[in-house]
């Protein structure tokens, strides 16, 4: 195919070449009749592009076949047997992956527990049961690894019929499962694999990058390309091969979930980035991982700071790493993640990923260069500086292994949709969760509806809160109360 189109920008530019004009939505007319201090702030040439269906752009409306041009050019392009745009983030991608292949289904579906909030949701709208697959879990340093190939097949053998499983790789702090072994047990069984790549868009464009899921057998892989590529916020494609998953079901699933009226902007984004990877990503990431190499070790050089790497990897760990992802831990400051990332955004304007209760998390991309590397360092020499000043950290009660592992009473969907009622956190333990609770970032549930409630993840959770901790998702986010199922 010809990597050098860009099916969709094409159209986008001869409709504003062509001076055409639409009576239809959207109503603002191309910015004509758009307030003059939004056109200001968000520029008038993102309204002229405002322009889906009048420019012939969406194959429901229209028989020119740009989307689908676009999107047998990103298959193309890296490997898959088909691809698909969607332009509600990939928390509807997931969503449809897991419809497609469980939905209804009484076995369930395998999925690590480290599975992103959107997983949760796709189980409530499908009705479908969860079988987890515990993360591998640092104690020491109360941080999950995606589970190994044998944990995969141990859940395998407790729930042979179940309809397939789910993976979350990379995980939101760069680390990577073994998808090549995964993939291997799932297809011993003739079942499929999902991998929800939503950190891993940049994955497919060079060889020093961890092992796209593709490329390591996976069915499915969602991704994001807004996070480590260079598409808009809630551009996401997912990639399919192989004949496990049913296309048109999958494509169909999606249309339940997804927008009747999406924007171009997002499509366009998505085509545009494909074909800038495909001609110039391998030089561009080359740069960035020289970037990000000589940047993590200037930072680990920084006193009170520490770049996790190798700790990060090997047995009970992660088969990978992405490092450009830059997760660095603080507690050699005496300061905790919440109250640097605080500092940071305050005193250097610079806003970080993720923050916990010890780590801080600096994402690089290929936009970066010398200057914001040269930024970054220097707000974190500041910080480590002033960090002896900040007031000693809030205690955060962390829970072990097995008190976090909570256990299953309910459906995810009886739970949430079914009688629920609000009790004081002093009477939660031992209660049925409704709600999700979801520290936030990185969106994994600490408790998912369904799950019955403990003291540990509650003093956990509470204590979390206090200290910086962000759970917006819960029906109280000072968690002075929690919904549960009524009795």
């Amino acid at each position: 195919m010809d990597q050098t189109r860009a099916p969709l920008l094409e159209a986008l530019d001869e409709y504003r070449r062509l001076d055409r004009y639409g009576f239809t939505p959207p109503g603002h007319r191309q910015g004509r009749g758009t307030d003059p201090r939004a056109l200001a702030t968000i520029g008038a040439d993102a309204y002229r592009s405002d322009v889906l269906v009048t420019a012939g752009l969406d194959d429901r409306t229209s028989s020119n076949g740009c989307l689908t041009d676009a999107e047998a050019l990103m298959a193309d392009a890296v490997g898959a047997d088909k691809a698909f745009f969607s332009t509600c983030g990939s928390s509807l991608s997931v969503k449809a992956a897991m419809l497609s292949v469980a939905g209804g289904d009484p076995g369930g579906l395998l999925l690590s527990r480290d599975a992103h909030k959107s997983v949760v949701a796709g189980l409530v709208f499908g009705g479908i049961q969860p079988r987890w697959v515990t993360p591998q879990w640092d104690a020491e340093r109360h941080i999950s690894h995606p589970p190994s190939p044998e944990q995969v097949r141990a859940e395998w053998e407790r729930n042979p019929d179940a309809a397939g499983a789910l993976i979350v790789s990379p995980s939101p702090y760069g680390t990577c499962a073994d998808i090549d072994g995964i993939a291997r047990v799932c297809h011993e069984r003739g079942k499929p694999l999902i991998i929800d790549e939503a950190w891993g868009a940049h994955l497919p464009f060079h060889d020093r990058l961890p092992t796209w899921a593709m490329n390591a057998g996976a069915d499915i892989c969602v991704v994001s390309v807004h996070k480590m590529g260079t598409g808009f916020e809630q551009g996401s494609v997912f990639h399919m091969q192989g004949d496990l998953v049913d296309f048109d079901h999958l494509s169909d699933c999606a249309d339940l979930l997804m927008t009747t009226s999406p924007n171009v902007l997002i499509y366009g984004g998505l085509d545009g980035w494909r074909r800038q990877m495909v001609e110039d990503g391998r030089a561009l990431l080359e740069s960035a991982l020289q970037l990000t190499d000589r940047l993590r070790t200037e930072i680990e050089s920084i006193d009170g700071l520490h770049v996790c790497d190798e700790e990060l990897l090997g047995h009970q760990a992660s088969h990978d790493l992405d490092r450009m992802q830059i997760l660095i831990d603080v507690t050699g400051t005496g300061a905790s993640g919440y109250q640097c990332g605080d500092w940071l955004r305050e005193h250097a304007r610079i806003d970080v990923g993720m923050t916990d209760h010890r780590r801080i998390l600096a994402t690089m991309s290929l936009a970066d260069d010398h200057d914001s590397a040269e930024r970054l360092l220097n707000s974190l020499r500041r910080l480590a500086s002033a960090a002896t000043d900040l007031p000693e950290p809030q205690t955060i009660v962390l829970p072990t292994p097995d008190e976090i592992q909570l256990e299953s009473v309910t459906s995810p969907r009886a739970a949430f949709l079914g009688p629920t009622e609000t009790v004081p956190a002093s009477r939660a333990a031992g209660r049925i969760a409704a709600e999700q609770l979801t520290p936030y970032p990185p969106g994994i549930p600490v408790a998912v509806p369904g799950e019955r409630l403990d003291t540990a993840v509650i003093d956990y959770l509470r204590s979390g809160v206090r200290a910086g901790m962000a759970v917006p998702d819960a029906t109280h986010p000072r968690l002075d109360t929690f919904l549960v199922v009524r009795e």
